[in-house]
């Protein structure tokens, strides 16, 4: 049985919004403020070449499939290869290989690909799709590479209206410039 993973780069005050520069979020590109170090660049290396697939919110899809297919090396290479699923109500043909469009019946549908996938479903950015995941109680992992930034504003991984949710801290490591890296579970 597959697990979804939500893998993200959030701030100190829990924003996860735009951490690369292409959104035009005010604050955009704030993670590339800090450096990771080698040890965090080999843990999203290891983490996406253990991963079976991922699951994408249409903006998040949106910009992986054009930043992605252009670059090359091992990294860009299993991203470009892997099932993409991507979840939207709008597109209709998705032009980056490997990509299946999920609509209607959200929760319906990851529970079947958790089914189908034997490995890691990453589930990266797409803070929408997180919050509905959340929400049905299919998120079997959080891995946050936290950032020792405060935004003040922007998207939250944990908004408003957020449901309360017990979580076990089952790893953690600090990386690079003072960043931290926080696996979590459900407390199921």
């Amino acid at each position: 049985m597959g697990k979804v993973v939500v893998t993200e780069f959030v701030s100190l005050d829990g924003v996860m919004e735009d951490p690369g520069g292409s959104e035009d979020f005010e604050h955009g590109g704030w993670s590339f403020k800090f450096d990771r170090g080698p040890d965090g660049d080999k843990f999203k290396l290891d983490e996406t070449m253990a991963s079976d697939a991922l699951l994408l919110g249409r903006v998040t899809y949106e910009g992986f499939a054009e930043a992605w297919p252009s670059r090359e090396g091992e990294f860009a290479d299993k991203f470009n290869n892997m099932p993409k699923y991507v979840v939207s109500t709008t597109l209709q043909e998705p032009d980056w290989n490997n990509s299946t469009v999920i609509k209607g019946d959200i929760a319906g549908e990851v529970s079947k690909l958790k089914q189908e996938q034997g490995g890691d479903i990453l589930v990266s950015g797409s803070a929408q799709l997180v919050q509905t995941l959340m929400e049905h109680d299919l998120v079997d992992e959080y891995r946050l590479m936290v950032f020792p930034v405060v935004l003040g504003s922007g998207k939250r991984l944990f908004g408003d209206g957020s449901a309360t949710t017990t979580l076990k801290l089952v790893e953690t490591k600090t990386v690079g410039a003072g960043v931290l890296i926080l696996t979590y579970e459900p407390a199921r």
